[in-house]
């Protein structure tokens, strides 16, 4: 099989990268390196199967080659990160949907597979237990750039089933929920690598809000075995499917772990939302993916814990 990766030097794209060159697959990536950098692909430039651009997608030519040589494109290319989405919402809104419409475009002329990665983001202010594919999607007012990321997210995947609908090109949207592991940077506010580096220099670990608000994180590597798997069932076509873990913990508790792991004389301080972000910033309290299509899918079942997910993070910058 040969892969295009949009966004192939970022956290995931690189881990991505590395999974399918193991399973023996030719990989081709392209990243303009707004948020990914040249640093995570490093190791793989002298692999055999492995061919890099740096580029925009948004280049007509340069994509369009791209897509006519592969077989499926994983299209992880986006803005991310809730600090990058507050300060820049415009580079957040035409990134995300200009971006996606590009790919779609080009892989319709040849019925590629696209596998589009969208967001738990798009759940919005929804009160359900756990997220559920087909549930509501309850965003807030278009004055809170906070929703901008979702509501571009979501236009991503109304247009990629729309394609699938109305043009019969394969696509499968997944819903990514806090993915994290090695190489994930802090700089746009993911909070483990930002714990991570504040209690290993004994800052002080900064907890946004009361610290109450809860979430589930994956392993990136959970993550990438799974959306290989994905690209590869036919079943797959034309669905919505999350991509995540269901073991919950609070940001407050999860800030307690990692000083314990790190065994740092860190205190835990707390940091309002409109000191951190912007005035009337908006959060979800609960985080939580139904996994039930995935695990029916393709059998999905997390291989790490939340502990081995801290310490390979915790690992990956000690190292740095």
């Amino acid at each position: 099989m040969k892969a295009l990766i949009t966004g192939g030097a970022g956290f995931i794209g690189s881990h991505l990268a590395e999974e399918l060159l193991e399973q023996g697959h030719e990989v081709y990536l392209i990243d303009d390196l707004s948020t990914g950098s040249i640093e995570n692909i490093e190791h793989l430039k002298n692999r055999k199967g492995f061919n890099y651009t740096i580029d925009t997608i948004l280049n007509p030519s340069i994509t369009a080659e791209l897509v006519d040589k592969c077989d499926v494109v994983f299209h992880l290319a986006a803005a991310v990160g809730v600090m990058l989405i507050v300060e820049s919402p415009v580079r957040t809104i035409e990134t995300n949907i200009k971006g996606t419409e590009a790919i779609l475009l080009h892989a319709n002329k040849k019925k590629k597979k696209v596998i589009i990665a969208s967001t738990s983001e798009v759940y919005g202010k929804s009160d359900q237990k756990s997220f559920r594919e087909d549930g509501d999607l309850i965003l807030g007012p278009t004055t809170k750039s906070r929703w901008s990321y979702a509501c571009s997210k979501a236009i991503d995947e109304f247009l990629a089933l729309a394609y699938w609908k109305e043009k019969n090109l394969p696509v499968v949207v997944i819903r990514l929920f806090n993915i994290v592991g090695p190489r994930q940077t802090g700089r746009y506010g993911m909070v483990i690598p930002r714990f991570v580096k504040q209690a290993l220099l004994n800052h002080p670990i900064t907890v946004f809000g009361d610290g109450k608000q809860s979430r589930c994180f994956s392993h990136v590597k959970d993550t990438v075995r799974a959306l290989v798997k994905l690209s590869r069932t036919d079943e797959a076509v034309g669905e919505v499917i999350n991509i995540g873990s269901d073991d919950e913990i609070s940001i407050e508790e999860l800030a307690k772990r990692i000083k314990t792991l790190t065994k740092s004389k860190s205190k835990i301080q707390y940091i309002p939302y409109s000191d951190a972000y912007e005035e009337g910033f908006e959060d979800m309290m609960r985080r939580v993916p139904d996994l039930g299509k995935i695990k029916k899918l393709i059998g999905h079942k997390s291989k790490h814990s939340l502990d081995d997910i801290l310490k390979d993070v915790i690992e990956y910058y000690k190292s740095r």
